[in-house]
């Protein structure tokens, strides 16, 4: 059996439809519920996670729009992909940061503990979030196939996600 990962980044209400909502987040959610139960492998959610005191952190100051704050509504995954989450038991890595070093320390671990066939990332938003952390593991994990799902993914702007997009081709993600 094949040993392989869904990562599905940031999809939290505050992405879809709250303080930092787009329509293109809108409207993959249910592309990326029905990706992530579908999936044959393991799939792990990330959480952007802020504290009250968010517009005093570095990000806050350059992006003054208070979202994703732990235990507010718009901290949580949005609602088809938290019933997707609860189904499968699947595991939810909060972090501080657009990349998560925790995630990808975690994926060196499994790598570690049996060699990753493949992983694939889609969420939110592009051109932060999933470009962070694609090249984040891309930098741990050179040898394992990493690719991205241009469908299932959204960024700030369509513009923005496109720069993302090609910028995770040069860096030799594939995107699909």
């Amino acid at each position: 059996m094949a040993n392989n990962y869904l990562l599905v980044i940031d999809m939290q209400n505050d992405f879809v439809d709250g303080a930092l909502g787009t329509p293109e987040a809108g409207a993959i959610v249910d592309a990326v519920a029905e990706r992530a139960r579908g999936f044959e492998g393991q799939v792990v959610f990330t959480r952007d996670t802020h504290g009250p005191d968010y517009l005093q952190t570095q990000e806050g100051k350059n992006l003054p729009v208070t979202h994703c704050v732990r235990g507010t509504a718009g901290w949580e995954l949005a609602p088809a992909l938290a019933e997707v989450r609860s189904e499968l038991g699947a595991p939810v890595i909060d972090k501080p940061t657009f990349g998560s070093t925790e995630l990808a320390a975690w994926l060196v671990a499994r790598n570690a503990e049996a060699p990753i066939d493949s992983i694939e990332l889609c969420g939110l938003c592009t051109d932060i979030c999933v470009v962070s952390n694609a090249l984040l593991i891309k930098a741990d994990l050179p040898e394992v196939p990493l690719c991205v799902d241009s469908k299932l993914c959204a960024g700030v702007t369509p513009q923005s996600h496109e720069a993302a997009l090609s910028t995770m081709r040069s860096c030799q993600v594939d995107v699909r």
